[in-house]
């Protein structure tokens, strides 16, 4: 992967934490939990991917469609995950 490639996958990879928070909402705390929850899941999905030799739609060296599906993964299971932890405490 090069740096460019990586740093448009970053920038994807906010489009989607932003999005998300924007549907689902919080404060500050919240929008750096989705985006490092995005950020994770895009290039875990990506690396993933060409581990695997799988490839949904690529933009040159970047896997973005495995990518994005990773984002998606990693942000509503973190957000299961954390209202879990929310619910467990009251």
């Amino acid at each position: 992967m090069t740096l460019p490639s990586a740093l448009l996958g970053l920038i994807i990879a906010s489009l989607f934490g932003t999005i998300y928070h924007l549907w689902r909402g919080g404060g500050p705390g919240r929008i750096l939990f989705y985006l490092v929850l995005a950020w994770l899941g895009f290039f875990g999905g990506h690396f993933f991917a060409s581990w695997q030799g799988w490839h949904l739609f690529l933009l040159g060296p970047l896997d973005l469609g495995m990518g994005a599906v990773g984002a998606l993964v990693f942000l509503f299971l973190g957000e299961w995950l954390g209202l879990v932890e929310k619910n467990l405490k009251n």
